[in-house]
């Protein structure tokens, strides 16, 4: 009788098991197009398409078709029906080009900051959806044709998760603001700079090293050094890439992050602090004031002012159409005056989508969330934004212009 083989299968051991659940898990996430990169590097920028191309220059679509039938600027790539769409970097080559060719509107197509005007530094304090609006504040202006760096103070790394890396569970070393802010073996800012999918935004990744240097601090203040010089640090960290810079925006981590906090106010020309229009979000928000006076108080307790060129308020989350929440965004404007941004975020199914996808909505085209929820979104986004950069430019001594250009813009839509 011939030996039978044993036909018994191998059991499966624990550690395959959870590999095997994870592995369906991506493959299924992949098959919709929301399973994250692991590493930035594989996640290219969409291109834009010629008539979103005219509107982010505020020229006209005929003058660009003629333009690439001229063969002047760049090659757009031709797609179906001899359509053109453009790369980001095309665009900013694009900026360049109509800079130097249309020199009294020099500074419309290529805002960067001149001599004798200084880096602005927006530091977005903690609140609701600061992650989000830290997001799209700076895809936005690198958009817009500013050089961006963008700073995640949040040691979960929240926002380093929607530029493509996973601090949290691809930890790094070294390679978030600890390690330029560090009381040993500092290392230089340019070092720890990642480079983004969107030409012209950089970023520094959070990470859970951040934990470590609240603990130094907190060690620090207790012992016989009082007071250390942890936010100190981080101006003097930003100094040293300014020239590379137009504008920072410094995400800022959870409120018992103290002296990060008190890092990132006191490095900023500027505050943006975010609101839900709720009485009781209202009220943590009165409550989050308090934090922030007592993290300027730290700084000026030390012997060093704080001078901002703007504090204002976003409101965020926002539903136009209940009759609470208007009455609390009145409460909030009669309250806050001109320090409440005029414009709002709304509550939008599509930033919501984008977000389950890890992207954003400059990211996606209109198909990827709807194209009416995708438009409506994208409006309240480009208002909050050209309100911002309209401050930026005043603070510049430059005539505001982005909010009046976004307005033209929708009247034509």
């Amino acid at each position: 009788m011939p030996h039978l083989e044993n036909t018994v299968p191998k059991r499966e051991t624990t550690c395959e098991r959870i590999q095997r659940h994870s592995k369906e898990l991506w493959d299924r996430l992949s098959e919709r197009g929301a399973a994250p990169n692991k590493y930035l590097v594989d996640r290219p920028l969409r291109s834009f398409s010629l008539g979103e191309v005219a509107e982010i220059l505020g020229v006209s679509g005929s003058y660009l078709r003629q333009l690439s039938i001229d063969g002047l600027g760049p090659t757009p790539e031709l797609g179906t029906a001899g359509r053109r769409s453009y790369t980001l970097r095309q665009i900013n080559e694009l900026r360049a080009y109509l800079a130097s060719t249309r020199s009294k509107e020099a500074l419309k197509f290529c805002p960067r900051r001149r001599e004798r005007e200084k880096l602005q530094i927006i530091s977005v304090a903690a609140g609701p959806a600061t992650t989000t609006t830290s997001l799209y504040l700076t895809q936005g202006l690198a958009l817009q044709g500013f050089r961006v760096l963008a700073v995640d103070l949040d040691p979960k790394g929240s926002l380093s998760e929607m530029y493509g890396y996973f601090t949290a569970t691809l930890p790094v070393h070294n390679a978030s603001m600890y390690a330029a802010i560090s009381y040993d073996d500092r290392v230089s800012m340019s070092s720890i700079i990642q480079k983004t999918h969107f030409d012209g935004l950089d970023f520094v990744p959070g990470s859970y090293e951040l934990d470590l240097f609240e603990r130094e601090s907190s060690k620090r203040y207790r012992s016989k050094w009082g007071y250390p010089d942890a936010s100190i640090r981080m101006v003097d960290a930003l100094k040293q890439v300014e020239e590379d810079y137009d504008i920072v925006v410094i995400h800022c981590g959870p409120e018992s992050g103290s002296f990060l906090t008190a890092g990132a106010f006191e490095a900023a020309t500027a505050v943006l602090v975010t609101v839900r229009p709720h009485l009781a979000d209202i009220a943590k928000t009165a409550m989050s004031l308090n934090s922030f006076s007592h993290f300027v108080s730290l700084v000026e307790n030390a012997g060093r002012s704080v001078n901002y060129d703007f504090i204002k308020f976003l409101v965020t989350r926002h539903n136009p159409r209940d009759v609470s929440e208007q009455e609390a965004v009145a409460l909030l404007r009669d309250s806050l005056g001109d320090d409440l941004l005029t414009a709002t975020v709304w509550e939008s199914d599509a930033i919501r989508e984008a977000r389950l996808k890890n992207r954003s909505l400059y990211e996606l085209s209109a198909g990827a969330v709807g194209r009416s929820a995708y438009e409506q979104a994208m409006e309240t986004l480009t208002s909050i934004n050209a309100e911002i950069m309209d401050l930026i430019s005043t603070v510049w001594g430059r005539l505001p212009m982005y909010v009046s250009r976004a307005s033209r813009s929708r009247t034509a839509g």
